[in-house]
């Protein structure tokens, strides 16, 4: 993860949980993960994924065929948690439903396909919902926490487990720290059937299940090694009555280094779920993410932009994003990044922190002035430059006859952007 000064918690935590050493992830919907875990040999339910009312209800028809009784389970697929809780801005309730008649699931389908779903991680705007999952409910007896991360300090991956599945892995960490158990990984042997039979039974799978539960953590192994994964994280794994160990619901994350070995992977992206604004800055070759604050920051290198953030924080503003237009930064990213910055409404200043060493201050300078002139921007833009012919480009900034702040140095910069605001 980054390496912050004094960030405040929720701007790292959100732009560390967005990157693995400094690139984005790739999200998949649940009925994409499922696929991938059958695949790899894990035990899911029975189910599919259907993009209309009809289709949810021949996938219904299928399950009940199969297995007559069954409940059939519907679930949004959006890219956010708390579907259970959430509802939908037509009014609909809840992102998943369970039901037992394939008419009623033709009906959830219709109500939930095409509307945006709500929940505490979606903001009050919602993510739209274009799929749904059915799957065939089985009956629960005992769920379980289990995942594979990436952990530095173990230098590799590990096994994370807990007897506390179905909760929130964060709280149990943070109430009761005991019942997270930890297993580092030998990358040179692999997740060994000792090793996998150990984390079974510290988490709590007893007899049967033991090997079960075992064979489950060794497929996602192999998932998490064959497929480039980050993240491989199950809640629950669940022992049902039928005496099968099922992996219920998944997370599954994979680094954007290794999209050229992942091709299949890949192109299961769905960019519907992503802001705007981060497609539209990875096209123009950007690191961007968004964040809730009213200062827009562009500026050149990872550990400058998390610097930027802090000094804006410790004048009490607040950032907007975190966006590194990178050492080798052209006029036409510097274009780009103001297009990005301005089409926030929320953006209220934009913050110009940039240290010149391959990159020159006075095409950066001429870059910001140019983009102020196209773009017709109407909002304070602060500039503070250094490094490499930098008298050349605050001559520009001055000579520009644009309203554009000069900044002498990093504190000179956040306080002047944060006045802006307040003026």
């Amino acid at each position: 993860m980054f390496r912050v000064l004094r960030t405040s918690s929720k701007l790292a935590n959100k732009v560390a949980s967005s990157t693995v050493g400094g690139v984005r992830n790739l999200n998949l919907h649940e009925y994409q993960s499922i696929g991938l875990l059958k695949a790899h040999g894990a035990t899911v339910q029975n189910g599919a994924m259907a993009d209309n009312g009809e289709a949810a209800k021949k996938i219904a028809d299928e399950i009940l065929a199969a297995s007559p009784g069954a409940d059939l389970i519907v679930k949004a697929q959006i890219h956010a948690g708390g579907r259970g809780k959430g509802h939908f801005t037509n009014g609909y309730k809840k992102g998943v439903h369970i039901l037992s008649k394939p008419d009623d699931v033709k009906i959830s389908t219709d109500n939930m396909i095409g509307n945006y779903l709500v929940t505490k991680q979606t903001g009050e705007e919602g993510q739209l919902c274009q799929k749904v999952l059915i799957n065939e409910g089985i009956d629960i007896i005992d769920e379980k926490y289990f995942a594979i991360l990436l952990d530095r300090t173990h230098n590799g991956a590990v096994m994370v487990g807990s007897r506390k599945g179905g909760m929130n892995i964060e709280e149990v960490a943070e109430e009761s720290p005991e019942e997270i158990i930890t297993i580092p990984i030998d990358t040179a042997t692999g997740m060994t059937t000792a090793q996998a039979e150990e984390m079974a039974q510290k988490i709590g799978f007893v007899d049967g299940q033991i090997a079960k539960a075992a064979n489950n953590m060794q497929s996602l192994y192999k998932l998490f090694t064959t497929k480039d994964a980050t993240q491989v994280e199950i809640n629950p794994m669940a022992t049902a009555t039928d005496g099968n160990v099922y992996c219920v619901d998944a997370k599954l994350n994979f680094d954007d280094n290794a999209s050229y070995r992942q091709p299949d992977v890949f192109a299961m992206r769905d960019v519907s779920m992503e802001d705007e604004r981060d497609v539209k800055a990875e096209q123009a070759g950007l690191n961007y993410i968004g964040l809730d604050g009213n200062i827009g920051c562009m500026v050149n290198g990872a550990g400058l932009a998390m610097a930027t953030m802090d000094i804006i924080d410790m004048y009490g503003g607040s950032p907007a994003n975190f966006l590194d237009v990178g050492g080798g930064a052209t006029k036409e990213g510097v274009s780009s990044a103001f297009s990005i910055l301005n089409s926030d409404p929320n953006v209220k200043c934009i913050l110009v922190n940039i240290f010149g060493g391959i990159v020159k201050c006075d095409l950066i300078a001429q870059g910001i002035v140019d983009s102020y002139k196209e773009l017709n921007l109407q909002i304070p833009i602060v500039v503070r430059l250094a490094g490499t012919n930098v008298e050349i480009g605050q001559e520009i900034i001055r000579n520009s006859n644009l309203p554009l702040i000069n900044a002498t140095d990093l504190n000179d910069a956040a306080d002047k952007a944060v006045k802006s605001i307040a003026a």
